[in-house]
């Protein structure tokens, strides 16, 4: 349909051109990029009173350069439409734009010797066809590298030469009928600064392949195959002879387990590892080649540990420690794995952790419910800490003022205990608070502590509590809760949010006539099963990019995705599961949803595809239940256009309003 642009009132009241009041019957309208069905008239005024919450602005570490002390960031400017790529010279530094696209720019990397120019990489609308590009320095001329239309990805560089191992990932859109049976990967060896001669170096079974590093003779990369969130393998191929051996888990071992390649030690002689073939939880480990014997570094934590970054002299290992959904730093002395005392950084959850190539610099991100992510950098030595980045928020929002999350626990139908995250309204709101339950995607995500962005407006200025949950099937908790929702056992983590539900009636300060379920991808699926199994127990619900039928997902997604995800919901091609699929689909159970919906889709979505989203819409407006409908012409997996996020936001601010009552 043929949509009508914004008033100017609007854009006036917006922009500070009038200070006149607006129009009780002034309306916003969706831009031209956006598709809305059933959502009656915005208010203007809803744009206006939420204006100063969509702006807020963080920083995400990028790469350090490779002799300076300089570092690349991805960043969204003020009032910009995506984030762009951007250089910092020194901490608190001005940010150098380097990139200036209709597209989000949030993955590049130096040239490893001098920095003399930057490759990355950037799809189109959504469609997440991959593309390498050369940025020369200090011209910011943009040379296309990779023309062919498959799904590329940079995997990391040679130490010796400034040679690029890419993959490639053929898509749908390439093959005859529109699917392919078989997938595989293509990693190649490329000079970037002539593509024309990159050469082919292994022919990869299936679609879950990465490079974990290169060897430090240049003689072997280190390869992570993942089969699924409990299934991984690590693979070592000669360059020079092109032969290819897998090392994890060795031959005769019995039993899943992941294993994830890190990086060489420093003498080749063994390599870093993240696994779980004997804990619960992810632990580093160091695997040693002529042994074949694996040392534990992590045992002594209770919880998953990532992030791994190993200094260039092979003497400091970083790592992140996953302690209940925040992420604590961690180092270690790499020659007798014995941990060091943590440096003291500021409060918050830690991220994006890497050592200077050159320096003793550790760049890390942090992020808390009081503000967006900022980029610091420790010296490990002397544990000083430099903040590099300010998050940017409205002049009159004071973020640090925002409420505490904490975790909240509560009982399921089997007697096992959940967890997740409160974000608690303000004190001023006074009397039983509506509910915002928001349930992340994967399923083998994770609700971690961090800034809500836009979402604060619920919590702070609607006074709505806000839950995410971590239902059986989320990451973080050990591999056995990982696995409880795997293929028939589907529908119970949908039953850790009735527990939730029975656990909302019982807290004296919240309102469990009046609440709302959400999520995006595996948690847009959550949201349309608890709008159809508890549909008597909840005011609506709003479903993103969500799966509405398994069978249709498992056919329609990206062929180089559909093993991956089988090995999670279940084969369709085995009869009793195919049936099972079928019967706990929410668009076979429709006709249960009695409450308010609102469906938001990208239509070139390559995981969830667009088609989820209309048999959906179509099938409970049929049934004569209320839906809206809001379709991003240009967009993917979610909206990552601002224009866009803003309309999607100003659409759910009122469907919350409605549904919950709200003023």
């Amino acid at each position: 349909m043929k949509l009508l642009i914004c008033v100017a009132a609007l854009a006036a009241a917006l922009t500070g051109c009038s200070s006149a009041p607006l129009s009780p019957t002034t309306t916003i309208a969706p831009n031209a990029n956006l598709v809305a069905q059933g959502i009656p008239p915005i208010p203007a005024r809803i744009a206006e009173q939420v204006a100063k919450y969509t702006d807020f602005t963080g920083h995400a570490f990028v790469d350090w350069h490779p002799t300076r002390r300089e570092m690349l960031v991805s960043h969204r400017l003020p009032g910009a439409s995506v984030p762009q790529l951007f250089r910092i010279d020194a901490p608190m530094a001005r940010p150098e734009q380097l990139t200036d696209d209709a597209d989000p720019v949030r993955n590049a990397r130096y040239e490893p010797r001098e920095g003399r120019y930057i490759v990355f990489t950037r799809g189109s609308g959504g469609d997440e066809q991959y593309k390498i590009y050369r940025l020369d320095l200090p011209g910011k001329q943009v040379t296309l590298l990779t023309d062919t239309p498959e799904r590329h990805s940079m995997e990391g560089w040679l130490h010796r030469s400034a040679r690029l191992l890419t993959l490639a990932t053929p898509l749908d859109r390439t093959a005859q009928g529109g699917s392919r049976t078989s997938i595989s990967q293509t990693l190649s060896l490329m000079d970037p600064l002539q593509p024309q001669t990159a050469v082919k170096l292994a022919e990869l079974p299936g679609g879950g392949w990465a490079v974990g590093s290169v060897s430090w003779d240049d003689r072997r990369v280190a390869l992570t195959r993942y089969l699924s969130a409990n299934e991984s393998q690590v693979w070592m191929l000669d360059i020079a002879s092109r032969a290819l051996t897998q090392i994890l888990p060795a031959a005769g071992v019995a039993g899943k387990a992941t294993w994830f390649a890190g990086d060489f030690k420093r003498d080749d002689s063994g390599l870093y590892l993240l696994g779980d073939f004997d804990s619960e939880f992810r632990e580093l480990l160091v695997y040693d080649f002529a042994s074949r014997g694996i040392t534990p570094i992590t045992r002594d934590i209770p919880w998953n540990v990532g992030g791994v970054t190993i200094n260039e002299a092979g003497t400091l290992i970083g790592a992140q420690a996953n302690v209940d959904g925040r992420n604590e730093l961690r180092l270690y002395d790499a020659r007798s794995l014995q941990q060091l005392p943590a440096p003291k950084v500021p409060a918050g959850s830690v991220g994006s952790t890497r050592f200077h190539p050159r320096l003793a610099d550790l760049a890390f991100s942090l992020n808390s419910a009081q503000g967006p992510s900022q980029i610091w950098s420790v010296d490990p030595a002397s544990g000083a800490t430099q903040p590099w980045t300010r998050a940017g928020a409205p002049a009159d929002i004071d973020t640090r003022a925002f409420p505490e999350q904490t975790i909240v626990r509560w009982q399921s139908f089997d007697g096992r205990t959940i967890s997740g995250i409160l974000n608690p309204p303000p004190a001023r709101f006074t009397g039983k608070r509506p509910v915002l339950i928001s349930i992340h995607g994967g399923p083998e995500a994770q609700a971690t502590f961090g800034f809500l962005n836009r979402s604060n407006y619920f919590v702070n200025e609607l006074g709505i509590a806000m839950i995410q949950p971590n239902v059986r099937g989320s990451s973080g908790y050990g591999k056995t809760y990982l696995s409880l929702d795997d293929g028939f056992k589907r529908e119970d983590s949908v039953r850790d949010i009735g527990a939730l539900l029975d656990w909302i009636a019982t807290q004296p300060g919240l309102d469990a006539s009046r609440v709302v379920v959400s999520g995006g991808s595996y948690g847009g699926y959550m949201s349309l099963a608890v709008a159809t199994r508890y549909a008597d127990r909840i005011a609506g619900a709003i479903d993103v990019v969500g799966i509405s039928n398994f069978l249709t997902f498992l056919q329609n997604t990206e062929s180089y995705r559909r093993d991956l995800r089988r090995v999670e919901y279940g084969d369709e091609r085995d009869a009793a599961m195919r049936a099972h699929l079928e019967k706990i689909s929410p668009l076979t159970n429709a006709g249960k949803i009695t409450k308010p919906l609102f469906v938001v889709q990208g239509k070139n979505d390559p995981r969830v595809p667009v088609t989820e989203a209309e048999q959906m819409v179509a099938k409970v407006r049929a049934n004569g239940s209320t839906v809206w409908y809001l379709r991003g012409e240009n967009e993917g997996h979610g909206f990552a256009r601002k224009e866009n996020a803003d309309f999607q936001f100003y659409a759910t601010v009122l469907f919350l309003q409605q549904t919950l009552g709200l003023n």
